[in-house]
């Protein structure tokens, strides 16, 4: 068994974080961002285009030319559609993460839900193209309805594995880690867009439109993740993992940075609940200003800068490379300054960089490689990408070990749940309200002004009343030994 020698010094018996697995865990991430980059970035734009040729009997691109004011007016539709999504997740999370606390089966307790979870909505995930193409909504909807129910499945026992086997010090790294991983089936489905460029299909006579523009990218999201799921399965054996790791994961419970000790058998102690309050109320603040600009941000672009598309997913690819930095630093960073300082520091970097959105302007001029009169991207927001894709990941790699932090490994499930609870809460309440601002206020403008609010309230909420509470030492690894080299 392992033994710390006092209380402030090292630990013996060497708790070290095998980059590897965990490396390896994070492929059930790539699978989530690289199907939710591809849903966040082509369908709040089949939502514009399909409501305004039913409303108005136009499509998107014949309003933005004619009276783009119509279309702020239907981006509160948008919002609802894509909100009642988010409402199911809200309900559909927690249950999967209780359910899988209790699994027990000869391939692991999270492992069904992944495979069941991932399969499914590859089947289906194609479809809401397809549905688009043909100008049918209802087929539409509830396809991003199935879509969305099995990824759910999938969603919460995938992001549980990592804890399930990560001593809890080493988890911002680990999480680090993941989301890393996760950031690459991301930038999968951010280089789809640059080739299938969307704004070409959305703007060409719907006569012209090439359904393979939009098809190809949902198809290849589906292929990579079943890949991704399957190497998950081959390679993570849940069982074996949870009996050779058993004294290490009793080590990271004593070393855990919590006020008041994890007791299975009492309830949850007043500071642990304030604390993990407190960090929900924050997430559910931030992901509000985050989801709206994920969800808002193809609009924002085609409609109101009146750039290509491709263009957004080349913003993505900045902000991406951006979190791979942070979410590569941010676990050395809490080692010395605390989770809390970490997370603040990234809400305050992405402020800063929404304050700059405030100014970002249509350029009016017109690109010379546009194939329909676009105008020139505006640099100044690809800086604003930088600064929130870095900040973000700070806020990111740090929040989710400091829920889970807060329950005993029996547990893990349900509070990986309400993490989701807060973001998909939030997740569902911001598309509906920011498409009512932007349709009050009838001008894009109001996108970053509405993020800014939202961010900075997140960080007065988490700093005002999160403790920074630092996790035990453990002792220091180096070399080939970090990479876990001995398994």
């Amino acid at each position: 068994m392992f033994k710390k020698k006092t209380a402030e010094g090292p630990v013996n018996g060497g708790l070290k974080l095998n980059v590897r697995r965990t490396a390896l865990i994070g492929f059930a991430f790539f699978g989530i961002l690289l199907l939710w980059q591809v849903y966040d970035s082509w369908c709040p734009t089949f939502l514009t285009d399909i409501f305004a040729h039913h409303i108005y009997g136009m499509t998107s691109a014949e309003l933005k030319a004619s009276d783009p004011d119509k279309i702020l007016n239907v981006q509160w539709i948008v919002g609802i559609i894509m909100a009642c999504d988010n409402l199911a997740a809200l309900i559909l999370l927690p249950i999967f993460g209780n359910l899988s606390d209790k699994t027990r089966t000869p391939i692991g307790k999270r492992m069904p839900y992944i495979l069941v979870g991932t399969f499914v909505s590859a089947v289906a995930f194609p479809f809401i193209p397809l549905f688009f193409h043909r100008n049918n909504i209802v087929g539409m909807v509830i396809t991003m309805v199935i879509v969305l129910i099995f990824m759910m499945m999938y969603r919460n026992p995938a992001v549980a594995l990592m804890p399930d086997i990560t001593p809890k010090p080493l988890r911002a790294k680990a999480n680090g880690i993941i989301n890393i991983m996760g950031y690459f089936g991301g930038a999968f489905a951010t280089v789809l867009g640059i080739f299938m460029v969307l704004s070409n299909y959305i703007n060409a006579r719907p006569e012209d439109r090439n359904i393979w523009t939009i098809e190809l990218p949902f198809i290849i999201a589906s292929v990579l993740m079943v890949i991704s799921a399957l190497v998950l399965f081959k390679t993570i054996r849940e069982n074996e993992l949870a009996e050779q790791l058993k004294d290490e994961l009793a080590l990271g419970e004593q070393l855990a940075a919590v006020e008041t000790p994890i007791d299975d058998d009492k309830p949850m102690s007043k500071a642990n609940r304030n604390m993990l309050l407190a960090i929900l109320g924050a997430e559910f603040l931030w992901f509000m200003s985050d989801n709206a600009l994920g969800t808002y941000i193809g609009n924002y672009v085609i409609y109101y800068l009146k750039s290509v598309s491709s263009s957004t997913m080349i913003l993505t690819i900045l902000g991406g490379l951006a979190s791979v930095i942070g979410f590569a630093i941010a676990g050395s960073i809490a080692e010395k300054v605390g989770r809390k300082w970490t997370i603040s520091t990234g809400l305050m970097i992405t402020f800063v960089g929404l304050i700059v959105m405030c100014f970002v302007r249509p350029t009016n001029s017109v690109s010379a490689t546009a194939a329909h009169g676009e105008f020139t991207f505006p640099t100044l927001l690809y800086v604003v990408w930088v600064l929130k894709g870095f900040g973000m990941a700070l806020v990111h790699n740090c929040s989710f070990p400091m829920v889970v932090e807060l329950c005993s490994a029996k547990k893990i499930g349900r509070f990986t749940g309400f993490y989701y609870a807060a973001s998909m809460s939030a997740q569902t309440v911001t598309p509906v309200l920011l498409g009512l601002v932007l349709k009050a206020a009838m001008a894009w403008r109001a996108l970053p002004v509405y993020a800014c609010i939202l961010t900075l309230l997140s960080c007065t909420v988490f700093t005002a009343l999160v403790k920074n509470i630092k996790a035990g030492k453990v002792a220091n690894v180096t070399g080939l030994e970090a990479l876990g080299a001995d398994d």
